[in-house]
């Protein structure tokens, strides 16, 4: 523990309860990081559960750090706001999915625990709907998932794909947010931000493929927790061999 953490009591006085100040001098020696989950706390109502979790989840570490075109975009504050909406990775490890899946299966459990969706996502984004319906011309699209974020005060629309990022998937993306723009935006809403949330990106090909989009959108990757198929399970060593195989390679120095 650093010296410096304590000296943070004094800037958040009654804001917290004492419960909370000890979990951040317990768990969080470093003064930014704290003075950050401090903040995110207030903003946000948090728990002490929801506090220790967003901890363990390296929230600090993740938040804001999403390939985005947003500075050229949009214009400040809100391309900073923007910014610091958008995560990377996101950590979905609520749910537990065997493959194979794809992304309607990681859709459909996303949106059946929308309230850890929602925590996972952070602070201001109301879900609208899967699979969300645009007519445009004589087509049929359907985006993945659509929000509306209150502080943003615009749409937000996300897709999942269940694969490393493509460039073409900005392509696709930059028409949603063209049609989302044109039949669902209000006069007073901000410009729409799309979000492709993918398994892998290379960040090199993620600038190059967000350069020239003239749409505000962010590119960051998402893991889940997978679950092992049962002819697997049997295959693994137990916890016993593991520790068995550990005292051989001692024995043997």
């Amino acid at each position: 523990m650093t010296e410096t953490v304590p000296a943070i009591i004094p800037q958040i006085g009654g804001q917290l309860p004492w419960v909370h100040i000890k979990i951040l001098l317990d768990k969080v020696s470093d003064h930014n990081k704290a003075l950050f989950y401090i903040q995110e706390t207030i903003a946000n109502g948090w728990s002490r559960d929801v506090l220790v979790l967003q901890i363990k989840a390296s929230l600090y570490a993740r938040q804001g750090k999403s390939i985005s075109n947003f500075k050229v975009t949009l214009p400040k504050p809100q391309s900073d706001l923007a910014q610091q909406a958008i995560k990377d990775p996101y950590t979905f490890d609520f749910l537990s999915m065997a493959q194979p899946f794809n992304e309607r299966d990681i859709e459909q459990q996303l949106v059946a625990q929308i309230t850890k969706f929602l925590l996972e996502l952070g602070k201001g984004f109301a879900f609208i709907g899967r699979q969300y319906h645009l007519e445009v011309g004589d087509s049929d699209y359907y985006l993945d998932l659509l929000f509306y974020h209150v502080k943003l005060k615009c749409y937000v629309v996300i897709e999942l794909k269940n694969t490393k990022f493509i460039p073409e998937y900005a392509g696709k993306l930059n028409f949603y947010l063209s049609a989302v723009d044109s039949l669902l935006k209000a006069d007073d809403d901000n410009p729409t931000i799309g979000m492709l949330l993918c398994r892998d990106k290379n960040k090199i090909e993620t600038e190059f493929a967000l350069r020239d989009i003239n749409k505000p959108m962010g590119v960051s990757e998402f893991t889940l927790t997978e679950v092992l198929p049962d002819e697997l399970k049997g295959s693994l060593p137990t916890v016993e061999e593991i520790e068995e195989d550990m005292k051989l390679l001692q024995e043997g120095k």
